[in-house]
């Protein structure tokens, strides 16, 4: 999962973010409402995690502008605020989970996979595409029930591929879900063709079908349809 924290609390929020990359998410930051804001408009998330009482703003007003641009991203939110009101009014603006603090770690994991599942796999914990398996928890692919020895950005790339399968992908949007923040220190995306010559070429040895479509000039598309 690609994930944005929103916290103003600098400690809680490199917490957070280290507890979820070692859970092998992408995880960026932020701890200002500026920055968030920013950052909602110009990247995709799978998931934001959002404090509500920032220093020059109201994480309440992120969820608003999120749900006016149709960003398709899932929402929890976390503050010290535990006053009803302040949950229910969250819901009800297009908030999917409230979570007070303090809180353990390991349960705001749980809470976010648990989301994830529900808005991608329909509450499974399996994805399947034909002969394709795959099982994110455990960071695993099956095809035609052979597990496949990947590494773990081949993982990445074919999980990404198979949520967001039929859809075209730009290698932008491809390099910066996969590397977040981190893919402005890149020159060129050819790790991108060597990572897919890789993960097809682990793919077809055990009898799987290549859906990866090669757009020109563009990106690729994951699809079985002509």
């Amino acid at each position: 999962m690609k994930i944005l924290v929103i916290e103003d609390n600098i400690e809680l929020l490199k917490d957070i973010k280290n507890f979820l990359e070692v859970e092998g998410n992408i995880c960026e930051i932020a701890h200002t409402y500026k920055s968030a804001y920013s950052k909602v408009g110009y990247f995709p998330y799978d998931i934001l995690v959002v404090d509500i009482g920032l220093p020059d703003g109201n994480g309440l007003d992120i969820i608003k502008e999120v749900k006016k641009e149709n960003i398709d991203a899932g929402i929890i939110i976390i503050s010290a605020r535990n006053a009803v009101g302040d949950r229910i009014h969250g819901l009800e603006i297009g908030a999917d989970d409230y979570l007070t603090k303090p809180f353990y770690l390991a349960e705001l994991n749980a809470r976010i996979k648990a989301l994830y599942r529900r808005k991608v796999y329909n509450g499974s914990r399996e994805i399947f595409f034909n002969e394709i398996k795959i099982k994110p928890d455990s960071h695993e692919v099956f095809v035609n029930n052979r597990l496949l020895n990947l590494t773990k950005k081949e993982f990445d790339i074919i999980h990404f591929f198979v949520v967001n399968r039929h859809r075209l992908l730009t290698k932008e949007a491809i390099a910066e879900h996969l590397w977040g923040d981190h893919i402005e220190m890149a020159d060129s995306f050819n790790f991108i063709y060597t990572h897919l010559a890789n993960l097809r070429k682990k793919i077809a040895e055990s009898g799987g079908k290549d859906y990866i479509q090669s757009i020109y000039s563009v990106g690729y598309k994951f699809t079985d349809r002509e």
